[in-house]
């Protein structure tokens, strides 16, 4: 088969290597889209793989096209994305379901070969079916809605409250809906461009806000009755959204940072005290997997996209470029601003 190998730093190269074979409990599926998730690109731009050459890719939808022997979940002809986390099932945290946090985890298009290529492999329990309802492009977007809907259930979210999402990226997007889905009073999402806001308002959100504008904190601290926000998502991992999240809670709030940071972080102690003083919880998020695996946000993602409330717009999408060009896409990342939304590598006839 095809696929963009990672041959070294900088280097990605579309060759010919073997076809991966299916193993009893074990799916073939071939790969329609493949999105280039933020962590892919400090693994091509910056010596980030565990090991040379490597077919990365963990964010993707295609058909079955094989079952191993065993296997009941899915059958040849099902539109499936696919769950790249493989836990070990036997460590502590994996007994208790908490698998995102499983120290002896493998996963797809990392520690192992991935969706970039014409087929992935991947154990019975990761194939995730979807409806055929559901455009492929959509299908490959299941992992960014389900690491939102993993920081709302960490957060203990409930309805009735006002939402702030810190950062209009796609699981900025994504936390926004389902705080909806699941009857926030109003959600407010911030970001410094008004292309990704108007994004927002088009996918649902009650207001957006410009935090580039100089009374930015005040405006939105006026949508609340300036009470603050109930639930606070930073999905950025930005140093100044997450001095924001701290200073947008409301009293007893609930916080919780999605984004990782990527440089140091430092608060001066007013920052800071915002938690004392607000009493506020505040808690991480990593991944998106809960019990029975993968859980109930790939559960709910694929009933959400069938009923049409988890809605998918064309914005999320920056280019469709197909995978023999995997590496003049990795290239575009190194201009800072440039690529604005997902880059999906399509095995599909353009």
């Amino acid at each position: 088969m095809k696929a963009a190998v990672v041959v070294a730093n900088e280097d990605v190269q579309y060759l010919e290597i073997p076809e991966p074979e299916v193993k009893p409990g074990y799916v073939k599926i071939k790969v329609h889209y493949s999105g280039i998730c933020g962590s892919d690109i400090p693994r091509v731009l910056h010596n980030g793989v565990h090991f040379y050459p490597i077919v990365l890719g963990h964010e993707f939808s295609g058909d079955v096209v094989e079952i191993g022997e065993g296997v009941t979940k899915v059958k040849a002809g099902d539109r499936v994305s696919g769950a790249p986390l493989v836990p070990c099932m036997k460590c502590e945290d994996c007994q208790k379901g908490n698998y995102s946090l499983c120290k002896h985890y493998s996963f797809i298009g990392s520690r192992e070969q991935g969706s970039n290529a014409d087929y992935v492999v991947v154990p019975e329990q990761n194939a995730v079916p979807f409806d055929a309802s559901v455009p492929y492009e959509q299908g490959a977007m299941f992992e960014p809605s389900t690491v939102a809907l993993h920081g709302l259930l960490q957060n203990d979210y409930q309805g009735g409250q006002c939402v702030a999402i810190l950062g209009g990226g796609t699981i900025g997007m994504f936390t926004m809906q389902w705080a909806k889905i699941f009857g926030s009073k109003k959600v407010v999402v911030f970001d410094i461009s008004d292309e990704r806001l108007e994004l927002a308002k088009r996918l649902g959100a009650d207001e957006v806000v410009n935090t580039t504008k100089e009374d930015y904190m005040k405006t939105a601290m006026e949508l609340t009755g300036n009470k603050g926000y109930g639930y606070v998502f930073e999905t950025a991992g930005q140093v100044p959204t997450m001095h924001m999240a701290f200073e947008l809670a409301a009293n007893k709030a609930h916080v919780c940072f999605i984004g990782t940071p990527h440089v140091d972080l430092s608060f001066t102690p007013a920052q800071w005290e915002n938690m004392n003083r607000k009493e506020f919880k505040l808690t991480g998020s990593w991944m998106s997997y809960s019990a029975p695996f993968p859980g109930k946000e790939w559960e709910l993602t694929a009933h959400y996209f069938a009923t049409g409330q988890l809605k998918f717009d064309p914005g999320f999408i920056y280019k469709k470029i197909p995978m023999s060009q995997a590496q003049e896409a990795f290239q575009l990342f190194k201009t800072p601003g440039l690529v604005k939304g997902k880059i999906l590598l399509s095995n599909e006839e353009n």
